[in-house]
């Protein structure tokens, strides 16, 4: 089996389990993965339960549709993200309830949404920066994104959801599992007094 078609097996199988496990609903949610001579990316207005390996969409570098049906319409942040992030060969794009309800709250900090509430968080994810709000389609929301990927694997889109980039789909997956378990936890806190990771903490799970 060639190196395309792997990942296109991967982004199939990473698609049902995401859908099986409730992490996206309807049509929502996308998946790409960098391959020698572009993208693959899953399709616009398709569940990511229902995904067909000979169908994903097959981009160029610059995007042009080389094969496959019509990418996602949000094509253009993983570009955004691959564009900065020379190390990524992957992209996971999810609108997951308790990120998406995060991405809602009006006190958050924007340059660090989530606080280091695990150390897995911490190792997978980082700092979490939100982006503005902009509506669906917007071309200024792949500039808002691009600003920040160099800096940042993963960002969350202000009531619309997480986007992380990986150095595989595995890593991509897993971080933004990471974020929305880590998204579930904080608003299960909210009220609490708790007890985050201190800084000197959260500074040498980051590698100091």
């Amino acid at each position: 089996m060639s190196a395309e078609a792997r990942a296109r097996e991967a982004i199939c199988r990473l698609g049902a389990s995401i859908f099986a496990r409730g992490l996206t609903f309807g049509s929502s949610g996308n998946i790409s993965v960098r391959i020698a001579d572009g993208y693959l990316m899953t399709p616009t207005n398709v569940s990511l339960g229902e995904l067909d390996p000979a169908r994903l969409a097959k981009l160029a570098l610059d995007g042009t549709l080389l094969a496959g049906d019509a990418p996602t319409k949000e094509s253009f942040l993983h570009r955004a993200m691959y564009e900065e992030r020379g190390a990524a060969e992957a992209v996971v794009h999810l609108h997951s309830t308790h990120s998406v309800a995060v991405s809602c709250l009006a006190d958050v900090d924007p340059a660090n949404v989530l606080p280091p509430i695990t150390a897995y968080y911490v190792m997978r994810v980082g700092t979490l920066p939100l982006i503005p709000y902009f509506r669906p389609g917007d071309p200024k929301l792949a500039d808002a994104v691009r600003s920040l990927a160099g800096k940042h694997h993963a960002v969350l889109l202000a009531n619309h959801g997480p986007v992380v980039a990986g150095t595989s789909l595995g890593a991509a997956a897993a971080a933004i599992e990471e974020l929305e378990e880590t998204a579930r936890l904080h608003l299960l806190l909210q009220g609490h007094r708790t007890r985050f990771l201190t800084e000197a903490q959260a500074w040498e799970l980051r590698g100091g």
